[in-house]
């Protein structure tokens, strides 16, 4: 048996409804990291472990992110799209793939960001002859995610799914990557709603079959809410960035910037400036991501937050620990904090707002 995987299949199809209103106007799989889909980085993390065709099984806004991936060209694979007509869970729309899947395959999730070397995952797998590995990492709060506590060499002996706080046992948590078998397959009931953390894994260990995992190394994080994605960024310009010269902006700390210029304002890093972002006169963006044409007028200030494309901030306003969709304007004056804008929305100054949501249907509308 080789022991190169070549084949991948990516979970895309959540409706990623603790990320509303963002996910209203996009699936969560192309919420941008650094101007880029945040499934991107998971791609290109199994392109460079060997994977050369990716399935994404997808449901929700199926159609944007076929036409935002194409054939996967450009991200080194070829991609492969599966639609599901109802949900089948994690476990259930792999096995719909399972005709077309080669004996040893790997699984990602759209639901996170990842630049995860998983070459170390691959060799487990192969030297351990598991019939499932899983990526592990540590996070700060297991109450959400499945904790896992292994052997010294490897093998899962005790696994749980969301437990309460009382069941924890573990920081250590199951990343959603995983190198499987394709014999597992042969575990999951046809038809029906069947995950892999929840249903699948916690079988394969009650039967004894051997199930292993090993620690990622590198960058993971669960974009389950805005201020996730927000955090996402920002981990990655510090981790991307360097000291950088935008012409017409005095800079200062780890930045990423393409085509971005300005005025006699200021960036301090961590920071993102995509093509065209501009910084007025006076104006400071400091440990912020600016997508695509973002025009910070004089004197305003933007901290923590995350602006996507097409964004205004006014004259003498002020954005802190926000989200902000596509196309927003924040108007002259305005004092806007810890807050989640959806694409196309309009707040007229001067005013202060502080742990708002807002969201239009109509992008005239404003707020």
């Amino acid at each position: 048996m080789s022991l190169k995987v070549r084949q991948a299949v990516i979970m895309a199809g959540g409706e990623g409804t603790r990320l509303r209103p963002l996910t209203n106007t996009r699936p969560k799989p192309l919420l941008p990291v650094l101007g880029r889909p945040c499934i991107e980085y998971t791609i290109r993390s199994m392109v460079n472990a060997g994977v050369e065709e990716v399935f994404l099984a997808l449901g929700y806004r199926a159609n944007d992110i076929v036409a935002a991936l194409g054939d996967g060209e450009e991200l080194g694979a070829k991609i492969r799209y599966s639609f599901e007509e109802e949900p089948m869970g994690t476990a259930g729309a792999v096995k719909l793939l399972e005709d077309r899947l080669d004996d040893v395959f790997m699984v990602g999730s759209g639901d996170t960001l990842t630049d995860a070397d998983l070459s170390s995952l691959v060799a487990m797998h192969f030297n351990r002859s598991a019939m499932a590995t899983m990526g592990l990492t540590e996070v700060e709060r297991p109450e959400q995610f499945g904790i896992v506590g292994i052997s010294s060499d490897g093998r899962v002996q005790r696994f749980k799914e969301k437990p309460r706080p009382e069941e924890v046992f573990s920081n250590v948590i199951n990343s959603g990557t995983y190198v499987l078998s394709k014999k597992i397959l042969e575990l999951v009931p046809e038809g029906r709603k069947y995950d892999f953390s929840k249903d699948l894994f916690p079988d394969v260990l009650a039967r004894g079959l051997p199930l292993y995992a090993t620690r990622l190394e590198g960058y993971w994080k669960d974009i389950g809410r805005p201020h996730d994605l927000l955090e996402a960024n920002l981990k990655m310009a510090e981790m991307q960035g360097e000291p950088t010269f935008i012409p017409g902006l005095t800079t200062e700390g780890p930045i990423v910037a393409r085509d971005a210029s300005g005025e006699g304002g200021m960036v301090v890093g961590p920071s993102f400036l995509d093509d065209g972002s501009w910084i007025g006169k006076g104006a400071t963006v400091a440990s912020s991501c600016l997508g695509k044409g973002v025009l910070i007028e004089g004197a305003a200030v933007v901290r923590s937050s995350l602006l996507l494309d097409g964004c205004i901030v006014s004259e003498a306003a002020s954005v802190t620990d926000c989200v902000i969709g596509k196309n927003c304007v924040i108007g002259k004056g305005v004092s806007l904090s810890n807050s989640v804008l959806g694409d196309d929305v309009v707040i007229e100054g001067p005013q202060k707002l502080e742990g708002v949501t807002r969201q239009t249907e109509d992008p005239q509308r404003s707020c």
